[in-house]
């Protein structure tokens, strides 16, 4: 399943964001990747905040990686930007995040040889009118994807 989302500014983001936190599952991985300034850290705040109700969330850029506890299930928020390995994501606790949990994964292309098969995968890029989302993700994904963008 793969199709294109317009994003017509920030606000659609964040309402992109928001929309799929609402559709997360435990078990669930999301990977957002795109150039720097393409609103990867934005759509991840609104996934958190429908999650947790938070209304802030900090951006994992220096630390790596950011937990929260949603009440359904507890969500981790990776930025593996600065990561110099894929390997190195074991030691940010993966497997850890990886039962139970749900992952937001910020530059997902880091670690794309260990990714689950399962990811979500949502490829933000600058467009004449904002940004456009591209979204992959297998049939496991196709029809709660399908509720919000038929």
């Amino acid at each position: 399943m793969e199709f294109t989302i317009p994003l017509s500014g920030e606000a659609a983001t964040v309402r992109l964001g928001a929309a799929l936190g609402r559709l997360l599952r435990q078990g669930d991985v999301v990977g957002l990747s795109g150039p720097l300034g393409a609103g990867k850290t934005t759509l991840a705040r609104a996934a958190i905040g429908a999650v947790t109700g938070l209304a802030e969330a900090p951006s994992p850029t220096f630390g790596l990686v950011e937990t929260y506890d949603g009440p359904r299930f507890p969500l981790w928020h990776f930025d593996l930007y600065r990561l110099e390995k894929a390997e190195e994501i074991w030691e940010l606790g993966l497997e850890e995040a990886l039962d139970g949990g749900v992952l937001l994964i910020e530059w997902p292309e880091r670690i794309m040889p260990l990714r689950p098969a399962s990811m979500l995968l949502i490829r933000l890029t600058p467009d004449a009118d904002g940004r456009k989302a591209l979204v992959r993700g297998n049939e496991e994904w196709s029809a709660r994807l399908e509720a919000l963008y038929p």
